[in-house]
């Protein structure tokens, strides 16, 4: 097959169903009936090796790689290797470019170059080929054939297909490859791009409350009331570290503080909902009636956890952050402008929360909280301080741990 035939793709080369002796149209088939059905890109992976194999394709490997949108991910790809209980899934963090690994590599050409890559492993491979290629050689391989998958928005996935069959790939195979590509590409689109909505979803607004957006709650006014424990903390002296320290410590300081209480909530169920400046109000929500005394311990776990962790930091400036908690019942939803909403809670429960970690600074305590909070832990606690509290009627008990 020649290189112009290699790149000019299923559009100029026709695919015969008895070409290199197994039919490509049943795979074609599986794809768009079932293969655009499934949600991840391990199953997809799975299923379409399977079905290539059923019909006799000379698969022994198949390897699909996907650029990401994600604060920690860079790239997603899923290995189906022949014989192999599962699909390998690898999730690259960034910086992936430098590493030896890929720099240099054939996925690396083919996402530079956008054109098809093929090398025959039994050719006698050099030090000029990536040691990928000396790897798969070593293990049997004895053909390589990558090719991008191009998406309508300008990215492209990667497909790799190796064999072991001697001699390697034939021209009839590689034809059937372009042809997969070309039905598969808008399939792993639409898979990507449910992806990176989920990856901001869970980065900017939280898993749970993400994936109530992309279920379809983005009308405002939907609104549902439920009991959660709530949490409301922020950074003790942040205007004077605003005012007496670089901008870049600033935003250290604010992000080790943020990654302290965002990795206690998450540990034990809760979910950050907003990060407002120095900041952070947090729900623990019920599930079922009986969920209130857990809801409630585990809010005071990930305190005791955010605090602990903070003992232990090594940071060049001493953090020391409030946290006020409360158990009631929230509302849950969207508010805002028409054109503009935020999926948040909101009612006296919260502002009670908020008033309560106010007093933290004032009462010189890390934690505080109410007595409905007190009512629904197992631990002791202690009465602090018996006051009022801004916008509401009458004295609060305000508690802490019993730590004598």
């Amino acid at each position: 097959m020649s290189e112009s035939e290699l790149e000019s793709g299923p559009s100029t080369i026709g695919v015969d169903a008895n070409d290199d002796g197994w039919p490509v149209w049943p795979t074609i088939d599986w794809v768009l009936s079932k293969g655009r059905m499934i949600p991840g890109l391990d199953d997809l992976v799975d299923g379409l090796a399977l079905s290539m194999v059923q019909n006799g394709a000379p698969l022994s490997r198949l390897r699909l790689s996907m650029r990401t949108l994600h604060p920690l991910i860079a790239a997603r790809t899923a290995i189906w290797t022949k014989n192999a209980e599962a699909p390998k899934r690898i999730e690259s963090t960034h910086g992936l470019e430098q590493r030896p690994t890929h720099a240099g590599s054939p996925l690396a050409e083919i996402g530079s170059t956008r054109r098809p890559f093929r090398r025959n492993l039994q050719d006698g491979l050099t030090s000029d080929d990536h040691r990928v290629l000396h790897e798969l050689a070593a293990e049997g391989a004895t053909d390589y054939f990558g090719l991008p998958l191009e998406f309508s928005s300008g990215q492209a996935a990667i497909l790799v297909f190796v064999t072991n069959k001697t001699g390697g790939f034939g021209d009839g195979d590689l034809r059937k490859f372009h042809a997969l590509a070309s039905v598969l590409a808008p399939v792993v689109e639409v898979q990507g791009a449910r992806d990176v909505a989920l990856a901001l979803a869970d980065t900017y607004i939280g898993p749970r409350t993400g994936r109530r957006v992309l279920d379809g709650q983005i009308t405002r006014g939907d609104i549902e009331q439920v009991q959660a424990a709530i949490w409301f903390s922020d950074i003790r002296g942040w205007t004077e570290l605003n005012n007496t320290q670089p901008a870049e410590v600033v935003v250290d300081q604010a992000n080790r503080y943020f990654d302290m209480v965002a990795a206690a909530v998450e540990a034990n169920g809760g979910e950050v909902l907003k990060f407002i400046g120095d900041g952070v109000l947090a729900i623990f929500p019920t599930q079922d009636p009986g969920d209130e005394r857990t809801v409630c311990q585990n809010a005071l776990e990930s305190a005791r956890q955010a605090l602990r962790m903070n003992d232990q930091d090594t940071g060049p400036i001493d953090l020391s952050f409030g946290i006020g908690l409360h158990f009631g019942d929230v509302l849950y939803g969207n508010v805002g402008s028409q054109k503009r909403l935020d999926f948040t809670v909101f009612g006296p429960a919260v502002n009670l929360a908020a008033r309560v970690e106010s007093e933290c600074a004032n009462l010189g305590e890390t934690l505080l909280f109410t007595r409905a909070f007190a009512e629904r832990i197992s631990d002791t606690a202690v009465i602090v301080a018996n006051q009022s509290l801004k916008g509401f009627d009458g004295p609060r008990e305000i508690l802490t741990l019993d730590e004598t």
